[in-house]
């Protein structure tokens, strides 16, 4: 198997992933849990609240609330790719990652890490259901978040609260933000295979996230 530096190319739930890929995704995966653990204490104006809680307990929210997010949105496309008997690999992007961590300093947030590159002949359909398979996952996670943030109340858990608030308000901003038909975005390819169904999942997406985000403030507050 191939290697590169101290990841070794392994097999997971039927994928095969390479040294180098899983490399990429433990980078992405770490930056992306720094970065969204800065935006949610408002960036540099947060470090308060981030040293009196004692860094790692924010740190491993954010990993498993956006790094998770993160994570299952790129096997998606991942998934679905190989399915369509791609050869697929995810590549982080690292200027971009430097940029979603600085941006969270300034209490904002500007996340693409990195995509999954296939090759192989493929019609519009097939791009599109790729491109779709990851905000998909990330609107199936919300449902996944949900009972954390209804059982954290009763077992008097603020930390369980906040996994579940963060983890459903990052996974419905992720499909909102990835639904965008710009760029390398993922609503692009969507779009361009299928207007109403592009249209359906990102009018869904933008108002789950205007309506739990930024009204109704999911995902902030806590105990940090």
């Amino acid at each position: 198997m191939p290697v590169s530096g101290t990841f070794q190319g392994r097999r997971i739930a039927g994928l095969y992933f390479s040294g180098t890929e899983l490399r990429d995704l433990l980078v992405a995966w770490l930056a992306l849990g720094v970065a969204f653990t800065l935006f949610f204490v408002n960036g540099t104006a947060g470090f308060g609240r981030l040293l009196a809680a004692g860094v790692l307990p924010p740190l491993l929210v954010g990993l498993l609330t956006a790094g998770v997010a993160f994570l299952l949105h790129e096997i998606a496309h991942k998934v679905v790719a190989v399915h369509y008997d791609q050869v697929a690999e995810f590549r982080a992007d690292n200027s971009m990652l430097f940029l979603a961590v600085m941006s969270s300093l300034l209490g904002f947030i500007f996340a693409a890490p990195g995509a999954v590159h296939h090759r192989g002949r493929l019609t519009p359909r097939e791009h599109g259901h790729i491109a779709l398979a990851g905000p998909v996952v990330n609107l199936l996670l919300t449902a996944v978040f949900l009972p954390a943030l209804v059982v954290g109340p009763v077992i008097g858990s603020p930390v369980v609260t906040l996994i579940g608030s963060r983890g459903i308000a990052i996974n419905v901003f992720l499909a909102a933000f990835n639904l965008i038909p710009y760029g390398p975005l993922d609503g692009k390819t969507v779009m361009k295979w299928s207007k109403p169904v592009w249209a359906g999942f990102f009018a869904l997406s933008v108002l789950l996230t205007v309506g739990l985000v930024f009204v109704g403030g999911l995902g902030f507050g806590g105990p940090f």
